[in-house]
């Protein structure tokens, strides 16, 4: 055995000791001087990668491996799933024709990167069935997460879950996003308070350090105020997720999930505050630690912070890279730009916008055809608002939206559209055996009858009878529309009606009396006694009147003498009655009454008025001479100048 072969089995068992106890700088440097030995063994150049990995150089790791070793797949498909080139992992997996366990472990995790849930889930069932070793937790706790994304995307529709433990905090928390996805908000707030315990006590019994304690908490907490402003609690809400913020925590997707709701509670208010908060939610380290549907939820966010603060250029631009990066948000792209254009005044390329996304997109959402309608209606075109909401399939029938249409057409005169929409609606509803069925069919015969069809409506009306012989409201409208073509069958109809004691029998006529409005709120069936405060009194036939106020009597003046005509002159001011004597002025002549800066009559001053004083002092009685200036303003009077006293 050669002096060289001796060295390097010296230094495999060297690498060996150093990879057991962890230190891969060690091991880096041993398997390249093992590689110097010989440049052409595989086995060492295999060792390099894993060493590179351990130390988080996955550039340097996938460079040797694609170098030196092409067979470890892996190795390969592992350093490209770190280095966030997923869909290359997923081919690179998918490519093995027999994978092991540790490359179906990997797989199972690229799936799940890539939000592909259903498969994901059939595979860590298959690996829960088929492994037995230390790591049943961690595959238990994945298997989880991924029912609760599979509640996010099917809702009810997702069946056959499985029932999982919940004795780690990690699986507890999981349940709690379970029970958030179904809609049970109260048993997942217990759920988190019980996590929130359970995390606590599994960390200090691992000898945590508080900051990693603490992360863990601050998960816990931005959820459960997820939850309670899911139920409209928004201050306790805020409280949590500012708790949370305060402490700075280390996974920035945490603080990105807290920034993004504090926005969302802000809304239009406290503007400046959100603005803080959504550069944090838009931070470009975030892509793979959030959902497509959180980032796509923070994007959406940010364009409409954007229009709440008239940031309308910028605005314009976060829309356009928003439809760039998530493709499936083209109806969301769509209502933000139409609701741009609404806030520029815009509202006809609002409407175009929404139109062509229409015409583009049949399976369009409710709320973008609920919109355009409304912008529709809102720039008087009525006829295409009733075409855009009759577009929208099972939804048109609807009540809400066929009530709609029957409003919005009889507006327009148009009664043969409403009764069209009412008998589509019927339709549906009795193929769907729907129990408002027969609240259409009467209000189908309301209208019938007052666009003059009463054979139509009584037709309607007797296809309901045969369904419910006992419905006294549609007998009696039935009765109303042949009476108006047929009185024979109405007067043959009506004797299937009960006897008038047996239709009052539950009636009390009293309390009707009492309560009757048609002879107005003076008169009304006394029912007991009549307080004396209540102002009122009996007219002696049982009824009681509201008693008259009285008027008082006018007080005269101790002097009156009623056999003497008052003073003509009594409601005159003094100084303008006959009587009045003038003072005379000391200085002479006196001082006109009137209001403040008026001009003395010609008669008083023996002047005649300037002719100019009485027109309007507008700019064509201002002299042109430039040496004229305008009027000034002086403050506290023109004061003389003091002489200096030398």
């Amino acid at each position: 055995m050669s002096t060289s072969n001796v060295n390097v089995t010296a230094l495999y068992s060297e690498l060996l000791r150093a990879g057991d106890n962890g230190e891969y700088d060690k091991a880096l440097k041993i398997v390249n001087k093992i590689i110097h030995e010989n440049k052409e063994d595989k086995k060492a150049h295999h060792c390099k990668a894993v060493c590179h990995i351990h130390l988080s150089e996955f550039e340097d790791a996938l460079k040797v491996l694609d170098k030196n070793v092409p067979e470890a797949n892996f190795e390969r498909a592992y350093c490209l799933y770190r280095l966030n080139r997923v869909q290359e992992a997923h081919d690179k997996l998918k490519s093995l024709k027999d994978p092991n366990g540790k490359e179906k472990e990997l797989l199972a995790q690229v799936l799940y990167r890539l939000e592909r849930y259903p498969e994901c889930f059939e595979l860590y069932k298959e690996l829960i069935k088929n492994t037995d070793d230390d790591f049943e937790e961690e595959r238990e706790t994945n298997l989880s997460a991924c029912v609760s994304n599979l509640f996010d995307q099917k809702g009810k529709e997702f069946k056959n879950a499985p029932q999982l433990r919940e004795h780690t905090y990690e699986l507890s928390y999981n349940s709690a996003c379970i029970l958030i996805n179904q809609g049970l908000y109260a048993e997942a707030i217990e759920k988190l308070k019980v996590t929130e315990e359970l995390c606590k006590k599994q960390l200090e019994e691992n000898d945590a350090t508080e900051d990693e304690i603490e992360a863990e908490l601050g998960v816990i907490r931005v959820q459960h105020a997820y939850v309670i402003q899911l139920l409209g609690k928004n201050d306790r809400a805020m409280k949590l997720y500012n708790q949370v913020l305060k402490s700075k925590p280390s996974d920035v997707a945490t603080a990105a999930v807290a920034s993004n709701n504090v926005v969302t509670i802000n809304k239009d208010q406290n503007v400046f505050d959100s603005k803080k908060k959504i550069k944090t939610a838009t931070a470009e380290n975030l892509d793979t630690k959030l959902t497509s549907k959180q980032r796509q939820t923070i994007a959406m966010n940010n364009c409409l912070l954007l229009l709440h603060t008239n940031q309308l250029d910028q605005c314009r631009k976060s829309i356009q890279s928003m439809s760039e990066k998530f493709p499936s948000c083209a109806a969301e792209t769509a209502l933000l730009m139409a609701a741009l254009y609404c806030r520029e005044k815009k509202v006809q390329k609002a409407v175009d916008v929404l139109k062509e996304f229409a015409s583009a997109h049949p399976e369009q959402s409710l709320t973008l055809s609920f919109t355009l309608a409304q912008l529709l209606l809102a720039q008087g075109h009525v006829s295409q608002a009733c075409d855009t909401l009759r577009a929208m399939g099972d939804v048109t029938y609807t009540l809400g939206v066929t009530s709609a249409l029957v409003t919005l057409y009889q507006s327009m005169e148009d009664k043969d559209s409403a009764v069209t929409v009412l008998q589509w609606a019927i339709k549906w509803h009795r193929k769907n055996k729907s129990p408002a069925l027969s609240t259409l069919i009467h209000e189908t015969a309301k209208i019938q009858l007052k666009g003059g069809r009463p054979q139509e409506a009584a037709k309607l009306l007797e296809e309901l009878r045969k369904e419910d012989p006992s419905d006294l409201k549609t007998l009696a409208q039935l009765i109303s529309a042949l009476s108006q073509f047929n009185p024979t069958k109405a007067k043959e109809v009506s004797k299937q009606l009960p006897p008038a004691e047996e239709l009052t029998a539950q009636v009390d006529v009293d309390n009707l009396e009492s309560t009757s409005w048609t002879m107005g709120a003076k008169y009304i069936k006394r029912s007991g006694k009549v307080e004396p405060s209540s102002g009122k009194q009996d007219t002696g036939d049982g009824l009681i009147q509201k008693k008259k106020k009285k008027h008082k009597k006018g007080k005269l003046p101790k002097n009156y003498d009623p056999t003497v005509d008052p003073d003509p002159e009594r409601w005159l001011p003094r100084r303008e009655r006959s009587t009045y004597k003038k003072k005379k002025d000391k200085r002479g002549g006196g001082i006109g009454k009137g209001t403040q800066g008026a001009m003395a009559n010609s008669e008083d001053t023996g002047k005649s008025p300037n002719p100019q004083a009485a027109q309007s002092p507008g700019a064509s009685n201002i002299p042109t001479s430039p040496n004229v200036q305008g009027p000034r303003q002086v403050k506290g009077g023109q004061k003389k100048k003091k002489k200096t006293r030398w």
